[in-house]
């Protein structure tokens, strides 16, 4: 996921109240995403304070000797995951024992922050405040943790003949550092160039009609639409956001909670 900043931070605070309810299960369409209403007075906003405080106890915040914080294996937040995940892996294997069903060979499609890679501790590094020039900081140096559970239904995924595509909003210019943590943290499908799919704002591809100037939901259905056209029946698409899930091309769609931010 990637957005200029002002507008990431400005949504942030309205969408996380709202996100620590709507934010995991299977999506349907029409849910609500974000409240863009104006507020009539201070009582309809959500104190910012408070907020962080519930998303970190949502987290399980943990810190380590270094200072660190880690979201808890323990948490909330893992529980909901572990649930959503255990749907999609009884779905997808059952897509894979009924072969004869499927328009193509198998795959699915996963996102990568707060879907693969959990941002959680940059988010509170940077106190729930994104730059572009903080986040390729961080990715230079620092792997970001597995979201729970996520490596072992990847790895399980592709072990059963499922083909694993990455599709993210992140740069072209972080797939070095993208590739590298998800290997590091334990995703045995290679992030590969025919495998793992960034935003090439200078050189976009041919195959998305909007070019540079796409949306969230255009970049990556129109990833999804290429992916398929290659002979892939892709059974099942996971993602944070609901503009990860919007605009087709996946048998089922999957929503991973994600109270720190709401990418339109």
């Amino acid at each position: 996921m990637s957005l200029k900043p002002s507008k990431r931070l400005g949504i942030r605070i309205a969408a996380a109240t709202a996100a620590l309810t709507v934010g995991g299960g299977l999506y349907a369409a029409g849910a609500a995403s974000a409240d863009h209403s104006v507020p009539r007075t201070d009582k309809e906003i959500p104190n910012l304070t408070q907020v962080q405080d519930k998303i970190k106890a949502f987290y399980g915040d943990t810190v380590d000797k270094s200072g660190q914080h880690y979201a808890s294996p323990d948490s909330n937040y893992a529980k909901q995951v572990a649930d959503i995940e255990k749907k999609a892996k009884a779905q997808i294997d059952r897509a894979v024992k009924n072969g004869k069903h499927l328009k193509g060979k198998p795959a699915i499609v996963v996102d990568l922050d707060d879907t693969t890679l959990l941002t959680y501790n940059y988010e509170l590094q940077q106190g729930f405040h994104f730059t572009p020039e903080s986040q390729d900081a961080y990715l230079k140096s620092t792997d970001m943790a597995a979201v729970f559970g996520m490596p072992q239904l990847v790895n399980w995924a592709q072990s059963k003949g499922v083909t694993v595509f990455y599709v993210t909003g992140r740069g072209e210019h972080q797939r070095e550092w993208s590739a590298r943590n998800l290997k590091n943290v334990g995703y045995k499908p290679v992030a590969d160039t025919a495998h793992f799919f960034l935003k090439n704002k200078q050189t976009p591809p041919a195959y998305l009609p909007c070019g540079a100037t796409c949306t969230t939901v255009e970049y990556k259905s129109g990833t999804r639409k290429h992916i398929e056209s290659q002979g892939y029946d892709i059974v099942a698409n996971l993602g944070d956001q609901y503009s990860d899930l919007q605009g087709g091309y996946a048998d089922r769609i999957y929503k991973l909670p994600n109270p720190m931010y709401y990418l339109p």
